[in-house]
């Protein structure tokens, strides 16, 4: 189980860590302060971006172990 675990969130966190690298190459986080209502300081931005990012690739990553996942009695007969 502990296997399974690692083999989502590691590639899940890498994946997130290049999509915020991309996201504020592009997008500066004073400027999405200012969409918002609240002030949250820069790091803060960071973090809770880099949350979101972590669990929409382990979103995927579970998908994506699920679907690989083939029930006993689906094998080909090869």
């Amino acid at each position: 189980m502990m296997r399974l675990a690692m083999s989502i969130l590691w590639p899940s966190f890498l994946t997130a860590a290049l999509a915020e690298l991309c996201f504020f190459a592009v997008f500066d986080p004073r400027e999405l302060a200012l969409l918002s209502e609240t002030t949250l300081a820069p790091v803060a931005i960071y973090s809770v971006v880099f949350l979101l990012f972590w669990c929409l690739c382990a979103l995927a990553s579970m998908l994506t172990c699920y679907l690989l996942t083939v029930p006993p009695g689906d094998r080909p007969p090869f």
